[in-house]
């Protein structure tokens, strides 16, 4: 089984192509530029590069969520348009689950994190070993002082994603002691992990039509929380 996997949830943007368990292709850019502008042009070089096409992918998996509003669109809808144009299927992965995949071999518990702004991070929590993940706190987003604490601070915790540092820096500040990131070449998100999860969750059968493919935000857009809070303020305003 072939699966192209694109990742575009936060500053790094990537696409990979997985096959049976393993990563054949991929590409990866963390230099700021705009998804929208970079994303297309890294997996159309990839297959070329590779000699893989379009055609012989089995399914088109997205880090569907949480991330970046803009960024999740993106992604998102690149997998939709493709997905529908070759008759693909969907796998909608979770974007701190996949995060995970290329950090299971670790001894650890782990901790998938993503800025989330006013000092919260979406965030997942793992136990990792033996190159197998075991869930142990659901994707959401959390404050810092309310993940803390969930946690044990006697607990050694590696943390990832493009929230670690400032996850592990609150942490430490918390008192725990053993809180570490993860190595740099897997600090970020990447498409691999994507393609690791999404063929997975193929093989189970988990898959969406393009048309049932949308994003998970897990909360608000900052215009929409904006717009309800100026409603509140008008309805007090008005109110006797």
């Amino acid at each position: 089984m072939k699966i192209l996997a694109l990742e575009s949830s936060a500053r790094a943007v990537s696409c990979a192509v997985v096959a049976d368990g393993a990563p054949i292709a991929s590409a990866f850019q963390a230099t700021g530029l705009t998804h929208s502008r970079t994303l297309l042009p890294m997996v159309e070089a990839m297959l070329q590069n590779s000699e893989l096409t379009l055609e012989s992918m089995d399914a088109i998996a997205v880090a569907a969520g949480p991330g970046s509003f803009t960024g999740l669109r993106i992604g998102v809808s690149a997998a939709k348009g493709l997905a529908w144009a070759l008759d693909k299927p969907c796998v909608a992965v979770s974007t701190l689950e996949a995060m995970a995949q290329p950090l299971s071999h670790l001894e650890t518990a782990l901790i998938c994190a993503m800025d989330a702004r006013r000092q919260q991070v979406y965030s997942a929590v793992f136990a990792a070993g033996g190159g197998a993940l075991r869930r142990l706190a659901p994707d959401r987003a959390i404050a810092l002082a309310d993940l803390a604490a969930e946690l044990d601070p006697a607990q050694r915790y590696t943390v990832a994603g493009d929230g670690a540092a400032l996850c592990r820096d609150a942490l430490t500040a918390m008192g725990f002691s053993a809180c570490s990131l993860a190595p740099g070449h897997l600090l970020l998100q990447s498409a691999v992990g994507v393609g690791l999860l999404g063929e997975t969750l193929a093989r189970a059968g988990k898959t969406v039509s393009p048309q049932e493919l949308v994003p998970v935000y897990l909360r608000l857009s900052q215009a929409e929380r904006e717009r309800l809070e100026r409603l509140r303020e008008q309805a007090d305003a008005s109110a006797p």
